[in-house]
């Protein structure tokens, strides 16, 4: 894979560290601005509406720029919010930050997405979609546990520089690595089509149902992965400390699921719906069966990562493989599918808690969604994936 490549997966490190650091920040945010709990989870509401409403709006505004400019720019813009953030006192402002820098992320992943899929052959672009996703597993497994532990030593505001120093190396890194001409048109697509003409893509059945089931599956895993925490302290009974131990199985899980599920995408794509799906059903099924012995709960996450993961990256190569005639805009649809996941599967998650599941409703919650998910790509398994690097024209 071309070392541009690597160079963004930095840069989505970084934002994947953003993204998900607040988690264990909230208490102490509320407590320094003087808002209540609730009221500092707005933050993270904030940067999912942000991220679900950007990639479409900010890969459209960016798409007359060359590759290197958007990137580039969004990373600054990025950056500023975190400086921003790290300084205000106000907490109406830190929600603000928070949203620009939503926008900032979509905007850079909707244009990485894009210009991955011109730096490798036509047929690699799971192998290059696994290598810029792996920037958001290292951060589950790596940046937020550092995040979380930066946090509790220095504060809060410590995390916002840390995160804003991490994307100058990262801005260097598009600049000297990304070629003038990365994320123009491929040979034979014209490199002036209209935006009407790229956004025509999306009334493709096979794009729209592959952008279903991508977000579908991310739901699932987001909808257990946010609430894995009550799960560990209290159907399992560990204590707090097994909570990072958890998170980091999962998201080591998710390292390998993402290069796994990548590479196998470009070639089998369906044996990883056909297989993968089962499995993944049957591995969320498991979780809420055994979750109340700790081997298995430490195991399964593991699996689970991996699986959720394998299957995910599958589908949102191939939304890639499908809007191969929306050169600026696929990547803004691979990112709203994985963000609409992210965003949705925990607010049905959430719905179960106050059920006879208790803990484990969310974990019933991934399962319900794979199964939505089976029961829609099975029958259609030729048609989602028709061969090898085949696309709908």
């Amino acid at each position: 894979m071309p070392l541009p490549l690597y160079l963004l997966a930095v840069a989505v490190f970084a934002m994947g560290t953003s993204e998900f650091m607040l988690a264990g920040l909230v208490p102490d945010i509320a407590r320094s601005l003087d808002v209540s709990v609730g009221s500092a989870g707005l933050l993270t509401s904030a940067f999912a509406a942000g991220m679900i409403v950007g990639a479409p709006l900010m890969a459209a505004f960016a798409r007359r720029w060359s590759a290197r400019i958007s990137l580039l720019g969004f990373l600054l813009v990025f950056t500023v919010a975190h400086v921003a953030g790290a300084l205000t006192t106000s907490f109406a402002v830190l929600l603000i930050t928070r949203l620009v820098a939503a926008l900032a992320n979509s905007g850079f992943l909707a244009v990485a997405l894009s210009t991955a899929a011109t730096l490798v052959a036509s047929d690699q672009k799971g192998r290059a979609l696994a290598v810029l996703l792996s920037g958001t597993t290292v951060a589950v497994v790596a940046g937020v546990p550092g995040g979380a532990v930066l946090g509790a030593v220095l504060g809060w505001r410590a995390t916002f520089w840390a995160i804003a120093l991490l994307s100058l190396p990262a801005a260097y890194g598009v600049v000297r690595g990304i070629p003038s001409r990365a994320g123009t048109a491929p040979r034979g697509i014209s490199a002036r089509l209209s935006l009407r003409a790229e956004l025509a893509q999306l009334a493709m059945p096979r794009l729209v149902l592959v952008m279903l089931l991508g977000a579908l599956v991310n739901a699932a895993t987001f909808a257990t992965f946010t609430f894995l925490a009550p799960i560990v302290t209290g159907t399992a009974g560990l204590g707090e400390l097994w909570v990072p131990v958890v998170l980091v199985l999962f998201g080591i899980g998710s390292f390998a699921g993402v290069n796994l599920g990548g590479r196998l995408a470009d070639q089998h794509p369906g044996v990883v719906i056909a297989v993968g799906g089962p499995l993944l059903l049957l591995g969320w099924v498991a979780l809420a069966g055994l979750a109340v012995q700790p081997v298995a709960l430490l195991l399964l996450a593991f699996v689970q990562g991996t699986l959720s993961f394998a299957l995910g990256s599958a589908l949102i190569a191939r939304v890639l493989y499908e809007a191969a005639d929306a050169p600026t805009m696929g990547g803004s649809y691979a990112t709203a599918a994985l963000n609409v996941g992210a965003a949705g599967g925990p607010v049905v998650a959430a719905a179960t808690l106050g059920t006879g599941a208790g803990d484990l409703g969310p974990v019933w919650a991934s399962a319900f969604l794979i199964a939505v998910a089976l029961l829609v790509a099975l029958p259609l398994r030729r048609f989602i994936a028709p061969g090898v690097g085949q696309v709908n024209r």
